[in-house]
């Protein structure tokens, strides 16, 4: 007997960490997401419309890496992650992907984000910044579930590649990306400081 992977999801895994200047560069980014907090008072405005705990920067602006050099540098070195990325999962494009969209997220004690898709994109990721013990892992949910129907459930010790969710619990560095199709969400923040995270999408 032989079992055949078929349809495997690729999540794409990276580090900044190991890059020269890391820890001066992560500090700038971290001081540039709470500087917009401070003065993006839209992005202030949608968080309290929309109930999201902390601040982010997705309802109010969408020229980072032309508005802050930090950012511009980040674009830089997203771009080759999602080319690489691009190149793994044997796409045929007839040029690199774009960056649409750039968002700071800081996310308070207590806060979290409900399960989502990124439409209109077609690779989606997350930079994180700031990781304190406790605070929330990234949940990738299987994009087959709601087709399971009267599938059984799976033995706690299964692999991880047959659990209906994965937790990927990363740290200050971390560069994951997926394909914008997949289900995701982040938990509940249950760490006592704030969580500092940049998340985007590529056309």
């Amino acid at each position: 007997m032989s079992l055949r992977p078929l349809f495997v999801t690729q999540v794409y895994e990276a580090t900044l960490a190991s890059t020269p200047g890391f820890a001066d560069f992560n500090a700038q980014l971290a001081d540039a997401c709470r500087m917009l907090a401070v003065e993006d008072g839209a992005g202030r405005a949608w968080c309290k419309a929309h109930g999201y705990r902390g601040y982010t920067s997705y309802g109010s602006l969408t020229d980072l890496p032309q508005r802050l050099p930090e950012f511009a540098e980040l674009k830089r070195c997203l771009d080759r992650h999602a080319a690489a990325y691009a190149r793994a999962l044997n796409f045929d494009l007839a040029r690199k992907p774009r960056l649409d969209t750039l968002w700071v997220n800081i996310l308070k004690p207590g806060g979290g984000h409900t399960g989502h898709i990124h439409p209109h994109a077609f690779l989606s990721g997350t930079v994180y910044v700031e990781v304190p013990d406790g605070a929330s892992a990234l949940k990738l949910e299987d994009p087959r579930l709601p087709m399971m129907m009267a599938r059984p459930g799976v033995h706690a010790d299964a692999p991880e590649t047959e659990q209906p969710f994965v937790y990927l619990a990363p740290r200050p560095g971390a560069v994951l990306m997926w394909e914008s199709w997949l289900r995701h969400e982040v938990p509940t923040n249950a760490a006592k400081s704030e969580r500092i995270s940049i998340s985007f999408n590529y056309a």
